[in-house]
């Protein structure tokens, strides 16, 4: 475990699948660390570039890897919250995943939601007939 807080990660089962191989396989640096260089240093920056970058050029096709579609790893995680908060997760909840407060997540994510109208309509409408 990296540092000592220990912090529930809710995830896939798939994905937990797949992170429990990659540590049976390769394990962790000594503290903890899940990314490491051979000689068990802090991967830099720019090495962390290349790979996304190869990477890009693995799961893409050739327009894709043209276009800024998940030109960073960051933005994987601007697209999970942006999925989240338009599939209806709690804003509170996606925060918490999200290691945000809600009022920045609200600020950085509200322009994402989209298509929400008619099911906000609803539960409205729902909730005072009720």
């Amino acid at each position: 475990m990296y540092g000592d807080d220990d912090a529930a990660v809710p995830i896939q089962s798939e994905l937990v699948a797949i992170l429990r191989t990659h540590l049976e396989t390769f394990g962790t640096a000594k503290d903890g660390r899940l990314f490491r260089t051979r000689t068990d240093g802090v991967s830099s920056g720019s090495a962390y570039a290349k790979i996304w970058k190869q990477a890009r050029s693995y799961a893409f096709t050739p327009e894709q890897v043209a276009s800024p579609l998940a030109a960073r790893p960051y933005d994987l995680r601007h697209a999970a919250v942006s999925l989240w908060l338009n599939a209806g997760v709690h804003a509170p909840e996606a925060a918490e995943r999200a290691g945000h407060g809600v009022d920045v997540m609200l600020r950085v994510y509200a322009k994402c939601i989209d298509g929400q109208r008619e099911i906000a309509n609803q539960r409205i409408e729902s909730a005072l007939v009720a």
